[in-house]
C-alpha cells in the first residue's frame, strides 16, 4: 500500500467492485490524489480506430476504474465526501454506437464511432457548425460494496458506480456511503462532455487526470450518493435556448425512447446529420428530463437540445 506520493498511475486499475481488492493507496482524509484514468474502453480504441473496431471491444475490459484507495478511518455507516478539485488536460476521445447496447439499440444495430479532437480544452467539433462545450467529469466513481464477490461496474448502484451524472464537474462534492473498512474509492470513466440519460451509450469517453480530496462524516449515515453543486446547472448553454420535444406512455422507458426518436427525427430533418450521427449528437448533448410523472396513466420526458451547439 502506498504513501507519500499521491499519484495513482493508470495501470493501478480494476473492471469489477469487488471489496476483497487490495488498496493500492492508503490515504487520510483531507488529502488531494490525482488519479491518471483510462477511457471507458480500457485502450481497446485509439484515435486512429474505425468504427470496425467497435464490434470487437471486450466488455471485460472496459469502465477501468483507477484504483482502489482506502481511506483512513472511514467505517462502515460513515459518509464520505469526494471534492472534485481539478481535471487534466484532454487529447482525444471517442463516442460510439455499440450493438445491442444503448437506448435505442433495437433501431441502431450497426456500429458508428466518432473520434473527437480534444485539444482545443473549451470546445469539441462534432461536424462543421456544430461544436460542443466540454465539461470533464467520471462516469463512474465509486466504493466498494458491501456484498462479496465480484459486482460489473457497468450499472449504476448504492455505492455510486457508473452514474454518469454530467454535473459532477469541478467543485462538486460528492457524497457517497461508506459500506466498507476504508471505503476502497475508485474513479474512472472520464468523459469531456455528456447529455443526462447518455442515450446512444456513450459520451464523449477521454482519457485524463482527476485531482480529487477526501473528507470524512463520521457516524453521517446515507444510503444512497447525493452531491452538492457550487452553481447553475447548464453554465454556457442557456442562453440561446432550447429546441425541445416530448415522448409520452405509461412506460418511462418507452417515453424516454419516444423523445429520442424524436429528436434525431428534426436533427435529420434540420441539419442533415444521418440518423447515427444524430442519435451519438443527442447522447453528447442532449438532456433528458422527466417533465410529468404523477398524472397518472402517462409519464412525460421531454429531451432538451441546447440551441447554441449549433454555429
Amino acid at each position: 500500500m502506498k504513501h507519500g506520493n499521491h499519484t495513482i498511475h493508470k495501470h493501478c486499475h480494476h473492471t469489477v467492485w469487488d471489496n476483497s481488492l487490495e488498496p493500492v493507496m492508503s490515504v487520510k482524509p483531507g488529502v488531494s490524489v490525482n488519479f491518471e484514468v483510462h477511457d471507458a474502453s480500457g485502450g481497446q480504441l485509439s484515435p486512429k480506430s474505425t468504427s470496425q473496431d467497435v464490434p470487437n471491444l471486450d466488455f471485460s475490459k472496459v469502465n477501468p476504474v483507477t484504483g482502489p484507495v482506502y481511506v483512513e478511518g472511514a467505517e462502515p455507516g460513515d459518509t464520505l465526501e469526494v471534492e472534485i478539485e481539478h481535471f487534466g488536460t484532454m487529447s482525444w476521445g471517442w463516442t460510439a454506437i455499440i450493438p445491442g447496447f444503448g437506448l435505442l439499440n433495437e433501431q441502431f444495430e450497426d456500429a458508428y464511432l466518432k473520434v473527437w479532437d480534444l485539444n482545443n480544452q473549451n470546445v469539441a467539433q462534432f461536424a462543421d457548425g456544430i461544436e460542443i462545450p466540454t465539461k470533464p467529469f467520471p462516469g463512474t466513481i465509486g466504493v466498494a460494496l458491501p456484498e462479496a464477490g465480484e459486482h460489473s461496474v457497468v450499472p449504476p448502484r448504492k455505492n455510486g458506480g457508473n452514474m454518469d451524472i454530467r454535473h459532477l464537474t469541478k467543485g462538486t462534492r460528492l457524497l457517497l456511503p461508506v459500506w466498507v473498512e476504508g471505503a476502497l474509492f475508485s474513479v474512472g470513466d472520464t468523459h469531456a462532455a455528456q447529455g443526462d440519460g447518455e442515450v446512444c451509450g456513450t459520451a464523449i469517453e477521454a482519457p485524463m487526470e482527476i485531482q480529487l480530496k477526501f473528507k470524512l462524516h463520521k457516524g453521517k449515515t446515507i444510503q444512497e450518493p447525493r452531491f452538492i453543486m457550487p452553481g447553475p446547472l447548464t453554465t454556457g448553454l442557456d442562453e440561446q435556448g432550447y429546441y425541445v420535444t416530448t415522448g409520452h406512455s405509461d412506460d418511462l422507458m418507452v417515453a424516454s425512447k419516444k423523445a429520442v426518436e424524436y429528436m434525431i427525427e428534426h436533427l435529420s430533418e434540420t441539419y442533415g446529420l444521418s440518423d447515427q450521427e444524430a442519435y451519438a449528437l443527442s447522447s453528447v448533448a442532449v438532456d433528458l428530463k422527466i417533465s410529468e410523472i404523477v398524472d397518472v396513466p402517462n409519464y412525460l420526458v421531454s429531451a432538451y437540445l441546447p440551441q447554441k451547439i449549433f454555429k
